[in-house]
């Protein structure tokens, strides 16, 4: 078969009620597009008829190539899958399954990356989300860029298309926690941003609960910003004023007025306090050490069950 130009990466987890819709727009895609494209849909251990479903399309159309993990590791991880299996010639294009990012901007993103454009990212116009979710995005994307050492665009995810050297890099880049839009970025070379309608789910509800966004949010923090470190450094500092001025205070009190303040209620307040801040500072650390306790172990980041390609089923 030849090679493809793009290969589109498609993570999904539990997307059987959405998956026809997403194999019948993929499809109209290629039909419709001068460009040559293979899909790689990568199944996150499903628990429905996702993987099942992916197996007899790729048996059937050797346009799709199905990746089947053993197991439920990640969003960010099965994205890593996919990109491991690339074999495109030019350029990747990474959407999500659930149809909230339309593959149909394909054409838009290619010929920006003809321009010389090595990352096409999607930025997100509008969401058709509740607006506290909303809130959250917008707030937790401005903290990101303004404590985070490299520039990551506001309100961009993985919705991209990439230059197969940013594949490349991306594929050597062995960290266990990922954070794809950080890394992306990290990388660097030219880069441009386009605005699009975020789309409703095609089907079901979403697969990233609020504890998953939690964990990603914390990747980027803790991946890309030294922030969390030098807080610890200046809430040290604060205590230790805090503890000076009060020491003065009780002095000039004892020296001119004869009196050393009372009330068990003061000290019980400053136990509590620095107390507290030792804690937090723990736990940042604690944040810090996690990631290296699970790097340092280097197991894979996903374990490959089977793979279906040129209408073949490959075992692990």
């Amino acid at each position: 078969m030849n090679q493809p130009q793009i290969n589109i990466v498609v993570p999904l987890y539990n997307e059987e009620l959405v998956f026809d819709e997403l194999v019948n727009r993929l499809q109209k895609l290629m039909d419709n597009t001068r460009l040559s494209i293979e899909v790689i849909l990568v199944d996150d251990g499903s628990k429905d008829n996702t993987a099942g479903k992916m197996r007899e399309l790729s048996l059937k159309n050797e346009k799709f190539q199905s990746v089947i993990l053993s197991r439920n590791f990640g969003h960010q991880s099965a994205l890593s899958a996919g990109l491991n299996f690339v074999n495109a010639s030019e350029a990747v294009l990474i959407i999500d399954g659930d149809l909230q990012d339309p593959p149909e901007l394909l054409d838009e993103f290619y010929a920006q990356l003809k321009k010389g454009y090595d990352v096409v990212y999607a930025i997100r116009k509008n969401r058709k989300e509740s607006y506290i979710k909303k809130l959250a995005y917008k707030w937790f994307y401005k903290f990101l860029k303004k404590i985070s050492y490299i520039e990551i665009p506001l309100d961009s995810g993985d919705f991209s298309l990439i230059s197969l050297r940013i594949v490349r890099q991306l594929n050597q880049m062995p960290e266990e926690s990922r954070f794809l839009r950080g890394m992306r970025s990290w990388i660097g070379y030219s880069q441009i941003g386009l605005e699009y309608e975020r789309e409703r789910r095609g089907a079901g509800e979403s697969k990233y609960t609020k504890k998953k966004l939690l964990k990603l949010a914390f990747n980027g923090i803790f991946n890309f910003s030294e922030y969390p470190i030098k807080v610890i450094t200046k809430l040290g500092l604060f205590t230790i004023i805090t503890s000076i001025i009060y020491f003065i205070y009780v002095v000039i009190k004892k020296i001119f007025f004869g009196d050393v303040p009372q009330g068990f209620t003061a000290l019980l307040f400053m136990i509590i306090f620095f107390g507290g801040i030792q804690l937090f500072a723990i736990g940042l650390i604690g944040e810090y050490v996690l990631r290296i306790f699970f790097q340092v172990k280097k197991r894979p980041l996903y374990i490959l069950k089977e793979r279906v390609v040129n209408k073949e089923i490959l075992d692990s």
